[in-house]
């Protein structure tokens, strides 16, 4: 019991300080044989980097792999890493997708709010922020993640589609199958549409020791849509955040903000 409360304390405590990082599935390996294991760990961190952390139950609300229509959900042990680890039974695209619990951020600055603000391009939210009559320090955010990786098995074919989450980044490019000549395209879901005008920050990782990520900002068109090149080799992480006010506007009582993350990872065949 002391080794699975450390575990579980280490966890609460980097999710809360790290409400600002990126989170993201990153497989051991993008493309395996059919019959071989789809390992993949749960990361936390900032420019592509970031620590593994083991698989708590009361933080998953949805895991599952999915492939086409086949929807395989996933009960990993608590303590586990890599969190998923399944046998790859199918040839096919395989989508990882894990939806977590909500977390919580405070802020004991705007400043640090503001950062925040300023990287993911939300505009202005100080001026409704005080319209609510909030302190512009000693408040709370929550946030939960919504994240994706695109693992190809065998000849991995087959396609990426919308899974139902609140927000989503669904791959309308196979990248281990189709013609990456004009790049990637993925499509941004909110509440069940496309959303339109939204950031996509990007990263992009070359396959060399001591690499760092080259960061690059899209926005998505009115579908939705946003494309970007590739390099072979290169693994990517895409990333949107959405932020909306909750219904609370008294500060000791609870979150007033709260941010839904997407994400999703794969790596460039070559």
């Amino acid at each position: 019991m002391r080794i699975v409360f450390t575990i579980l304390s280490v966890f609460i405590a980097s999710c809360t300080a790290l409400g600002a990082h990126e989170f993201w599935i990153s497989p051991e390996r993008y493309e395996v044989a059919k019959g071989e294991s789809i390992a993949a760990q749960f990361r936390v961190g900032q420019n592509f980097k970031g620590a593994a952390y083991s698989f708590i139950p009361r933080h998953s609300e949805r895991l599952e792999l999915r492939n086409g229509p086949q929807i395989t959900p996933l009960s990993p042990r608590i303590g586990d890493r890599p969190a998923i680890n399944a046998p790859a039974e199918v040839e096919g695209l395989i989508v990882a997708l894990h939806e977590t619990t909500d977390s919580t951020v405070s802020y004991d600055s705007w400043e640090k709010f503001q950062t925040f603000i300023d990287h993911k391009d939300f505009g202005d939210i100080k001026t409704p922020h005080l319209a609510r009559g909030l302190p512009e320090a000693g408040f709370t955010e929550s946030y939960r993640r919504h994240v994706k990786s695109l693992i190809g098995v065998g000849s991995a074919e087959g396609e990426d589609s919308f899974g139902g989450m609140k927000i989503e980044l669904v791959a309308r490019t196979n990248p281990y199958t189709d013609d990456l000549t004009n790049g990637m395209t993925v499509q941004l879901y909110y509440l069940d549409e496309p959303l339109a005008d939204t950031q996509i920050e990007l990263f992009e990782l070359a396959p060399k020791e001591g690499a760092e990520a080259v960061i690059t900002h899209y926005r998505t068109n009115a579908d939705g849509l946003a494309s970007f090149p590739v390099k072979p080799g290169h693994e990517y992480l895409v990333d949107a955040v959405v932020l909306e006010p909750l219904p609370n506007d008294d500060a000791a009582a609870g979150p007033v903000w709260h941010s839904t993350w997407a994400s999703l990872t794969f790596r460039a065949p070559g």
